[in-house]
């Protein structure tokens, strides 16, 4: 007897109902500004990096430091509070609200993910939900932020790590998916 399955058909997908908050020629403009100026390695002044993300929408406080060969998709959803350090090869893929409070670290190569598919769908729609990262909280090397995770105050994502669910305060989580380690005490 054989079973016939449900089978994923992209000719059926159709996400027409998402709005990335701008038109298609900032969008454009946009797509080649960060090629330029944020993902290319060889513009390490992160000022201009900033000044160019506010020129776009985002809601950027002071002493902020971006490093070489962050990817960002939609600055117009961003928000970054005051000293927060984004490492190289930061991608930021903000297809919703994406809100970092103040002195948070995204270390080399982290990964926000806002966006995702329904695959118990034929139709393969497309999920997004917003990251908020509170204050004091560390997302390390390499470490996946997955959509509508809240980090909460002085959390700790280790390195290569992967949240699907909030991260309580003052707390280190490791693994894939991220569960608690220890509690993190600041001296």
């Amino acid at each position: 007897m054989t079973e016939e399955k449900n089978t994923v058909r992209l000719s059926n997908y159709n996400n027409d109902w998402y709005n990335p908050g701008a038109g298609p020629v900032k969008r454009v403009l946009w797509y080649f500004v960060n090629v330029i100026f944020l993902i290319n390695p060889l513009n390490p002044i992160s000022s201009v990096k900033v000044w160019l993300l506010r020129l776009f929408g985002a809601k950027i406080g002071q002493g902020v430091v971006i490093k070489p060969a962050v990817n960002i998709k939609y600055p117009w959803l961003l928000e970054v509070g005051n000293f927060v350090w984004v490492g190289e090869n930061v991608w930021i893929d903000n297809l919703t609200h994406v809100c970092i409070k103040d002195n948070v670290t995204l270390s080399q190569g982290a990964m926000l993910l806002t966006g995702s598919h329904n695959y118990k769908k034929s139709t393969f729609d497309l999920l997004v939900s917003g990251i908020t990262l509170e204050e004091g909280c560390w997302i390390g090397a390499k470490a996946i932020v997955c959509p509508g995770v809240t980090c909460r105050s002085h959390s700790v994502l280790a390195a290569s790590s992967v949240a699907t669910q909030e991260l309580e305060t003052y707390t280190i989580y490791q693994g894939n998916p991220a569960i608690p380690k220890r509690e993190r005490q600041i001296s």
